[in-house]
């Protein structure tokens, strides 16, 4: 007999052994990663996560209450409930599944939506979970409908159907689960289906970091790395950081590099002014990117508005880049807004861009 669905598993070694030191190895994942981020940024990104609760910084409330939760679920004796993380990319949505892995003493297996093609490869990550297991799913909007519905009564249930043969003779077989934890993170929330989203039982939305929490993120990353971070480096660095941890700790590494050829080795204030300006980061944080963007939509279409696919086909960059990595911050910084019709720059938008230009900045020639 030929299976209607083979249950080939993605994942046949990905799954990290429960750690009394909270390391762990890197699941196949397939988050939206900084467009500026290279192989050795993401290595070293995983060696400068917090292995622990007490050493997350930022994020209280949500930190809180999944605390809690993991000290009920232990006291029950229980799994944890399913959980939802939704927020930009690189706000610590892989590193807080991470750390519930380690708080529970749980095994974790990592993949992402992309890469579960069939329903047949889900069905092998499942079966391959034990009791408590956490299963981490990143960008968990883009699980195909098929693979998303074969999901509804793993999550509810802990049961999975599949058919065997066909025709006549097809069978469906039902095999139980274990009971598992799934962790789902996404930079789009609003994709997710509501069948999808009702069998979570706990939702939280990161948002973007203070600078004072990253000042606290740049310090312990500064001791993991052994380099000396003046204050007012640190403070520098954190307020052009766009509120996201991931990118405090790439331009750290870029002023790091910076001041070891340039200087003699200490990070200070003029030392990281000068760093992020070689790297085309402004005062606020705007990337080459991020202006490029903002000055299409003000020149070409005299401030907006102006639809997404459009302004993606003028910049010659994806979407989702767009949508993921660029919209995010500058929506938030107030550069940015979005209108029933497209896209729209705002009155702060062409105050910052003039006032880069005046002071001769390299950076902005850089975006032009």
């Amino acid at each position: 007999m030929s299976s209607a669905v083979e249950p080939e598993p993605i994942l046949r070694k990905s799954r990290v052994a429960k750690p009394p030191t909270g390391l762990s190895e890197a699941p196949a994942l397939a988050a939206v990663a900084h467009p500026a981020e290279n192989e050795e940024d993401q290595i070293l990104g995983l060696s400068l996560r917090p292995k622990r609760f007490d050493e997350f910084v930022g994020q209280a409330q949500v930190v809180e209450n999944l605390h809690v939760a993991i000290q009920a679920a232990k006291r029950r004796g229980e799994p944890l409930e399913h959980l939802l993380l939704a927020g930009p990319p690189g706000l610590g949505k892989t590193s807080m599944a991470h750390i519930m892995a380690h708080e529970m003493g749980a095994k974790i297996t990592g993949t992402s939506g992309p890469a579960i093609g069939r329903a047949g490869d889900l069905i092998g990550v499942l079966t391959n979970l034990e009791q408590g297991d956490i299963l981490f799913i990143d960008e968990i909007h883009r699980l195909s409908k098929v693979v998303e519905e074969f999901l509804y009564p793993a999550m509810e249930n802990f049961e999975i159907d599949f058919v065997i043969d066909k025709g006549p003779y097809a069978k469906t077989i039902k095999f139980h689960l274990k009971h598992f934890t799934l962790i789902g993170a996404t930079t789009r929330a609003g994709l997710l289906s509501n069948p999808l989203r009702s069998r979570f039982g706990m939702s939280y939305h990161l948002d973007f970091y203070k600078p004072e929490d990253l000042v606290r993120i740049l310090q312990r990353s500064a001791q993991i790395l052994n380099i000396t971070l003046e204050p007012e480096a640190a403070q520098t660095i954190a307020e052009r950081s766009r509120g996201t941890p991931r990118v405090a700790n790439r331009l750290l590494r870029r002023v790091r590099d910076y001041a070891q050829v340039k200087t003699a080795g200490t990070l200070s204030k003029a030392v990281a002014d000068a760093a992020l300006v070689a790297q085309g980061v402004d005062v606020l944080g705007l990337d080459n990117l991020d202006r490029k963007v903002l000055k299409m939509i003000i020149d070409f279409y005299g401030g907006g508005p102006v639809g997404i696919e459009a302004l993606a086909a003028a910049l010659n960059e994806e979407r989702d880049t767009i949508v993921d990595v660029v919209e995010p911050y500058l929506l938030s910084a107030g550069f940015l807004k979005r209108t029933a019709r497209g896209r729209k720059t705002t009155r702060l938008a062409y105050q910052h861009l003039a006032q880069v230009k005046d002071q001769h900045l390299e950076l902005f020639a850089a975006s032009a």
